[in-house]
């Protein structure tokens, strides 16, 4: 639950997403908005007394905890704010709300910390590509999941020696993820330890790779693909993904009431076509499938 309304916590953002800011996702980022329309607001919003669609209702603002540095789902713009399918996904929570998109703040969540900004009432809600897990679910609770990723491979465009996760052990490859990601912990079955490479951020790993550091980037599927659109030919994906990271909204633990509340909201999203919108405005410029809706897990 929030324990204020007026605490904010100053958003930053890494050195290197500003150089992604200003050449990922097209003017997306640049004009500071996706080009999704934008969710109609709730009016006349009733919530029982006590629950946190009331608090935030009567707030009026929405907290929000998600990514600066990926293009498609979360990069910042020029205005101080992200753009991306998290971001819509987020809009379409606070809408249902009864708050309009202007009235939500934005706080940087890397992997490592998305727990600690919801264990310490410093955001709201975590949409940050954020895979469900049972290690996270002992901290925090899960609505969604409101899309399905998978790990996969990046590397340079000229690369022939990587095809999958099993050719990255024998031919030595150093394969860079974050810190506190399932990705980093998956890599340890077809990765050398010495040769996992962690940073807090993927646009450091995109960097890492450009300069010979390491020779691949391992993390979500649709991650990958923004940092390819932003690498203007310089990456490819393998394409050969081998896991299934479905990604979750992270709230305060056991708030069994908002999580139903969410998970209500995104199917509305999906059967009114705004769930669709959203892809098709942010992630959908790039994969132009749009994703169904996974059914969503029983909230505890």
């Amino acid at each position: 639950m929030r324990l204020s309304h007026v605490t904010r916590i100053a958003a930053a953002t890494a050195a290197a997403a500003l150089v992604l800011t200003a050449t990922a996702c097209g003017n997306q980022a640049e004009l500071g908005g996706s080009g999704a329309p934008a969710p109609t607001v709730a009016e006349d919003t009733e919530f029982e007394a006590g629950t946190t669609m009331a608090e935030l209702n009567e707030a009026g603002t929405l907290r929000v905890g998600t990514k600066f540095d990926q293009p498609l789902f979360g990069l910042k713009g020029l205005d101080g704010n992200p753009v991306g399918f998290d971001v819509e996904i987020a809009k379409l929570i606070a809408a249902k709300l009864g708050i309009p998109a202007d009235k939500i703040t934005y706080t940087e969540t890397p992997s490592r910390i998305r727990e600690d900004v919801i264990v310490n009432d410093q955001v709201d809600i975590v949409v940050a590509t954020y895979t469900i897990n049972d290690a996270r679910k002992e901290k925090i609770t899960f609505a969604g999941p409101y899309y399905q990723a998978g790990q996969d491979i990046m590397v340079a465009a000229d690369n022939t020696t990587i095809t999958g996760p099993e050719t990255l052990k024998p031919t030595g490859a150093r394969v860079c993820s974050v810190t506190g990601s399932t990705p980093a912990k998956k890599l340890e079955e077809y990765v050398d330890p010495a040769n996992i490479v962690l940073f807090d951020v993927y646009s450091k790993c995109a960097d890492a790779l450009r300069n010979g550091q390491v020779e691949a980037v391992s993390t979500d599927n649709v991650i990958l693909l923004g940092l390819i659109e932003a690498s203007q030919g310089a990456f490819k994906l393998v394409d050969k993904p081998f896991t299934e990271e479905p990604y979750g909204i992270g709230i305060t633990k056991g708030d069994v009431q908002f999580c139903e509340f969410i998970n209500t909201t995104l199917q509305e999203a999906s059967t009114s076509g705004a769930y669709k919108a959203a892809w098709d405005a942010t992630a959908g410029k790039v994969q132009p499938e749009a994703p169904t809706l996974p059914t969503a897990d029983a909230c505890s």
